[in-house]
């Protein structure tokens, strides 16, 4: 039997482009910040943050909008698109909380506990909402966090790998710290978002008349 028509078609489909549109402009902005830097001839990298330096605390506000050159925000620009309208399509409540927790929260982590150089870039961002699509959908398993969750891990998957020490230009904390805030807020935030609503097929919805009907009372 064919699942019965939902109403709310329209409406999902303009909560994806309201969610696609978000991650788009928030990365027109990344892209924006590099535009200008390379036009006037500038290096922002001095606003990043420096662990452990009071003039590096700055950069917590700064630094995911600094990447050190157009691969490294190129290498951003699409996972930061994906899974950010996953998850703010998915989970639009609890991505006001996670978002500038891992803004505020990833860039302190990095600021107390990272290497002693500049840490640049929006990355901590982009692992801190793979690790909560990720985990959260194994905590929920509702058809829509799997779903979603799946897409991402077939996408992304190999970005977990990340968290661990690589390349010395590469700022593993920034991934370690913003993977360890999406998972913690996985866990804290997994019921701020209800759960979709279950498609009924049309068998289920006879059998719901059919109970409801008040048989006559037989002799």
């Amino acid at each position: 039997m064919e699942p019965q028509s939902r109403p709310d078609t329209a409406a999902d489909a303009r909560r994806l482009r309201i969610a696609f549109g978000i991650a788009v402009a928030l990365v027109m902005l990344l892209w924006m910040v590099k535009i200008i830097e390379v036009a006037g001839g500038l290096d922002f990298t001095r606003f990043g943050i420096y662990p452990q330096s009071l003039g590096g605390l700055a950069g917590i506000i700064f630094a995911p909008f600094i990447h050190a050159s157009f691969a490294h925000l190129f290498a951003n620009t699409a996972p930061f698109i994906v899974i950010g309208t996953m998850l703010s399509y998915g989970y639009p409540r609890a991505f006001k909380l996670l978002l500038p927790s891992l803004y505020l929260g990833g860039g302190a982590a990095v600021w107390m506990f990272a290497r002693e150089a500049y840490h640049i870039g929006a990355s901590g961002i982009v692992f801190g909402m793979l690790f909560f699509v990720l985990t959260i959908g194994i905590l929920r398993w509702d058809r829509r966090a799997i779903a979603l969750s799946m897409v991402v891990f077939l996408l992304y998957g190999g970005m977990v790998w990340g968290v661990l020490p690589t390349l010395e230009e590469i700022s593993f904390e920034s991934h370690l710290s913003g993977g360890l805030i999406g998972l913690v807020l996985a866990f804290l935030l997994k019921n701020r978002d209800p759960e979709p609503p279950r498609k009924r097929y049309s068998w289920e919805l006879e059998e719901a008349e059919t109970d409801d009907f008040d048989w006559p009372d037989r002799l």
